[in-house]
């Protein structure tokens, strides 16, 4: 039983980290919203050329942070998806756990097919 109990856990675990990389991505596309918004605004206002520079970098860099995270995520989820089916092949198919971990998976499958890559 040992052994289904370890792998319980790390199916909290894994449930919990892609929770946090989902939250994490929002708050990315909420940056680049931000960013992108101030960036419109100065070229508007006639912003001085360097300050519109800088601006268009730190834009750029939040942009980067998406993708990372997106690669992050899709690596979580694939590790999730393995400890699920491992417990579901060794007949444990209930609990608190495991629905969490299935209701994570859905709402992280949904969450791509949702947001292009």
């Amino acid at each position: 039983m040992e052994g289904i109990m370890a792998t319980i856990r790390n199916l909290k675990i894994k449930t919990s980290t892609c929770k946090r990389i989902i939250k994490e991505f929002h708050s990315y596309e909420k940056e680049v919203e931000r960013e992108a918004a101030k960036t419109a605004d100065m070229k508007e206002k006639g912003a001085d050329p360097y300050d519109l520079k800088q601006q268009e970098n730190v834009l750029a860099e939040s942009r980067m942070m998406i993708p990372d995270c997106r690669k992050r995520l899709e690596a979580s989820l694939a590790d999730l998806k393995g400890t699920l089916a491992e417990l579901e092949e060794s007949n444990q198919k209930e609990g608190p756990e495991i629905e969490d971990a299935r209701s994570t998976t859905a709402e992280v499958d949904n969450f791509f097919q949702t947001t292009e890559g």
